[in-house]
């Protein structure tokens, strides 16, 4: 997988520290010990220390290069909590309630990266998606400039059976339920810089459609095409095509066909789905009949990154998500 060995050996060149929230997960610890052998990050354990220890010992890891944020004794801790509270106040948070949950592992940890003591965090293999993300956007916050978060998957393809090589980006397959015009265009923009960070590559857009430039008539074409229009206004030097199927948008001899204007000219690196129904369809049906590998969801849109992980993830998916978190902590 000659792109996700790119994104290791990037982070490798320049590790930042990672803030983990769920060190009483094997699986967490496996990772952490990887990440910091290989030296792709410096990683915080966040929770409970003599817990992580003991399930260490029990495991035959060794942390001891491995910093830890305990928040029962942590020197740290009531800087956080008084963060909290100065960020939540207005909800009505007391300063008694923002130290009570600064306490939580997840919380704590998202303080560590607001607060400039780790420069991204994951979570989720003990946590609901819900959990992570809703409290990522209340405690590190939306990026400036822009106004929602959403979600991408890394797609690899890299068989040989795979007529297209490489990594793909598809947005938005986890979160966005049915985004407006504008919401589409800013998963759009997300997913272009996502791009450039990760595949390292400059980004080709592809807003996906059951119509080519204009082919069928339809208000959700009509979105696709008002969300391309203003993609193309803030970002004029973008390669990207408005409403295309996705043949299309992969495969140049079609584009070269049916849209010769093409600025992607059937080389799409980020494909953009009209809605989440079709977005989560499409990811699984490249990964579990494409035979692609999925690497997400992935969090863009944050002020700092904050990912999650599938509780269903291995040692080896949160170890990527560590990398990838560490090339979105340095992204200009």
């Amino acid at each position: 997988m000659k792109v996700l060995n790119r994104i290791i050996e990037q982070a490798r060149s320049k590790p930042v520290r990672i803030a983990l929230s769920e060190g009483d997960d094997p699986r967490v610890l496996e990772a952490a010990v990887r990440a910091t052998r290989e030296g792709i990050a410096r990683i915080i354990l966040v929770g409970d220390r003599p817990r992580a220890l003991e399930l260490a010992r029990s495991r035959r890891l060794d942390l001891a290069d491995i910093s830890f944020h305990d928040p029962a004794d942590a020197p740290l801790q009531q800087q956080l909590a008084q963060a909290l509270f100065e960020l939540r106040q207005h909800k009505g948070m007391s300063l008694k309630q923002a130290e009570a949950l600064a306490r939580e592992p997840l919380v704590c940890a998202d303080l560590l990266v607001r607060c400039g003591h780790a420069e991204g965090t994951v979570s989720g293999a003990l946590h609901t998606t819900a959990d992570v993300v809703r409290t990522a956007i209340q405690v590190i916050g939306v990026d400036p400039g822009f106004k929602l978060v959403s979600s991408f998957f890394l797609m690899m393809l890299c068989e040989s059976f795979h007529p297209l090589q490489g990594g793909l980006i598809f947005s938005d397959c986890a979160l966005v339920v049915d985004p407006s015009a504008e919401e589409l265009s800013e998963i759009a923009m997300m997913a272009a810089d996502s791009a450039r960070t990760l595949l390292m590559e400059e980004p080709r857009v592809a807003m996906l459609s059951f119509s080519t430039n204009g082919s069928a008539k339809h208000a959700a074409v009509d979105k696709v095409v008002a969300a391309a229009a203003r993609v193309k206004s803030h970002r004029p030097n973008l390669a990207i095509d408005d409403d295309v199927q996705l043949d299309v948008a992969i495969v140049a001899e079609i584009a070269k066909r049916k849209l010769p204007e093409s600025k992607v000219k059937g080389r799409a690196n980020v494909l953009i789905f009209p809605n989440l129904e079709a977005g989560n369809i499409g990811y699984k049906m490249a990964e579990r009949i494409g035979g692609a590998v999925a690497i997400g969801p992935v969090l863009q849109g944050l002020a700092k990154p904050a990912n999650d992980l599938s509780r269903g993830c291995s040692a080896e998916d949160i170890f990527h998500v560590i990398a990838v978190t560490v090339l979105q902590a340095y992204r200009p």
